[in-house]
């Protein structure tokens, strides 16, 4: 029918056109593939213009243009599945992602030129986004007659408006949460919450909200505020990040008020409790000439302000108290990112798409603060951070990330921290993987209120939080870990692991006995990866036996605590 000209061929064709889009954003992923096929056969003006889709390769040798874009999501259960009354009625419930939504993620638009970089990285976005299970773009049509290539955007939706009740427990120590929070609240990618929760610390009420793209823009906007148990505390933050690797600027200011009190540990209980007052601004930027030769060099510049006073609490009146402190400096850094990635499965994850950063990256700052400025004292506050990482082959990689905070004041290093970690991960089949991973820090001359510790809440899963504490730490895990294709009511990707930690201290802390030399324990636990909801990755729960029993520490753990991970 679309080879008679004239204005009834155009109007046919863009009935059709319309028919088809439709039917492909209630289509299965197939179904979705075929339909798009159809509807650019019946573009008017195309018909017999379309050839086979060259490779990325030659799309850009060719300088290939973004032809159109289409955008399909699918619902939290899937159309092709035999889809019983309760899964019905979640998708009929559940507020679907607009389009708009996801439109202003992209990093492309109809006209730009095909770059498959480009489509790689917003991908990776849309991964990011906690109300998407899955995300993928591929090239649909290629039309030699305007040299374009017509781009399907793929994404999976899951449930986000998440009310209930939770409960963990680490270290010996039970939390407990009740919450309302929706991380794509109608659609519109933006999170509100609300949240009522305890744990060792303190019981908490939280409200909060996220906008991501303000105005449909990169602007982000986000605001917390907290009634505590201790006090109060509350965040706000709006800034341009460098939202992608050719990002050119980036600006932003944050704020930060909190009152609380903070504990002392040793051997896995408090000793002490003192109150802490921190109060910070601070406004960032920086600029970029964007992505050259697969990598992306920014220069980083701000002014900040950190001021903390500390006092003593009714319940312990002799708690030591640290020295106030006030810091107001300029700084400016640099920040340079590899673009190397990798794109895997069930490594991290259970059955979700996962993206490696195998590239060399590093940030580092450095600070000027002066008593003419208001300072307490003169110092120079430094900051470092980096990471690489290793492709062997064979879904082989290892992944090595530091971190360093100092201040140099009064001739000499304080509440300096160095953090050292690795990861490596082997393939052994498609559903076990080898994990093998190492922490490492150390410390000198940390600020009063801060403590550095090794327990069942630091990767120790056999020990009490808190357990131990000095000036330097390391920590290795060994884990078995195993994927199955098992869906749990089709909400829950099920897997296990078998693993074995092992950990020590070194040097002493003025308010803990002397480290007890190595630390190890075994365990095996279940994980519960979410496959439907926005709500937490994986929960982990874990039966950890401890190696070594002295103190009185209990001869089994049970852990139940959520993770973004493995």
């Amino acid at each position: 029918m679309c080879s008679f000209g004239g204005r009834m061929k155009d109007l046919l064709c863009r009935m059709a056109l319309c028919a088809l889009s439709t039917s492909s954003l209630l289509a299965s992923a197939d179904e979705t593939e075929e339909n798009f096929s159809q509807v650019a056969m019946l573009i008017p003006g195309r018909a017999g213009g379309f050839a086979d889709i060259p490779s990325d390769t030659e799309l850009e040798a060719r300088r290939a243009r973004i032809g159109r874009i289409q955008v399909v999501i699918d619902d939290v259960f899937e159309s092709t599945l035999s889809l019983t009354a309760p899964y019905r009625m979640v998708n009929a419930l559940h507020v679907t992602t607009r389009t708009a939504t996801v439109n202003q993620q992209l990093l492309f638009r109809p006209g730009d030129a095909f770059k498959r970089r480009i489509l790689d990285e917003t991908a990776r976005i849309l991964r990011d986004q906690r109300y998407f299970a899955d995300a993928y773009i591929e090239t649909q049509q290629y039309n030699e007659r305007d040299n374009t290539v017509d781009v399907l955007v793929h994404v999976h939706d899951v449930w986000t408006m998440s009310p209930g009740i939770s409960f963990g427990r680490k270290g010996g120590e039970n939390s407990a949460k009740i919450e309302f929070e929706d991380t794509n609240f109608l659609g519109l990618g933006k999170t509100i919450f609300a949240k009522r929760s305890s744990d060792v610390d303190r019981s908490a009420w939280e409200l909060g909200y996220v906008d991501p793209h303000v105005l449909g823009s990169w602007w982000k906007l986000t605001g917390s505020y907290s009634t505590l148990s201790d006090g109060s505390s509350g965040e706000f933050a709006f800034g341009r990040p460098f939202y992608s690797l050719d990002s050119r600027w980036s600006a932003g200011v944050t704020l930060l008020d909190s009152d609380l009190t903070t504990p002392r540990y040793a051997l896995g209980k408090e000793i002490e409790r003192f109150r802490a007052l921190q109060r910070s601004f601070g406004f960032d930027g920086g600029v970029s000439h964007g992505l050259e030769d697969g990598s992306t060099t920014r220069y980083l510049f701000g002014v900040r302000h950190d001021a903390r006073a500390f006092a003593a609490t009714i319940d312990d009146p002799d708690a030591l108290i640290p020295d106030e402190r006030r810091y107001t400096y300029p700084y400016v850094g640099i920040q340079w990112i590899e673009d190397a990635y990798v794109t895997t499965r069930n490594l991290d994850q259970i059955g979700r798409t996962e993206d490696l950063h195998l590239g060399r990256s590093l940030t580092a700052t450095i600070g000027f603060a002066s008593t003419a400025f208001g300072s307490t004292n003169d110092a120079m506050i430094l900051t470092a951070e980096g990471g690489a990482g290793i492709d062997f082959g064979n879904e082989q990689y290892a992944i090595g990330d530091f971190a360093l905070s100092s201040r140099l004041e009064s001739g000499g290093l304080r509440n300096a921290q160095l953090d050292l970690g690795a990861r490596y991960y082997k393939r052994q089949s498609e559903h076990r993987v080898l994990f093998a991973g190492m922490a490492a820090s150390f410390s000198s001359a940390l600020d009063e209120e801060v403590q550095l510790m090794l327990g069942g809440d630091s990767g120790l899963r056999g020990y009490p939080l808190r357990y131990q504490a000095g000036t330097s730490r390391a920590m290795f895990t060994l884990e078995e870990r195993f994927y199955t294709n098992w869906q749990l009511l089709k909400l829950a990707n099920v897997g296990a692991a078998a693993f074995v930690d092992a950990g020590r201290m070194w040097g002493e802390d003025r308010f803990a006995p002397p480290p007890e030399g190595w630390l190890t324990d075994v365990g095996v636990g279940l994980r519960l990866g979410s496959a439907r909801s926005g709500l937490g990755n994986i929960l982990h729960v874990d039966i950890a036996f401890p190696l070594n029993r002295d103190n009185g520490i209990d001869g089994l753990q049970l852990l139940i605590e959520t993770k973004k991970s493995f």
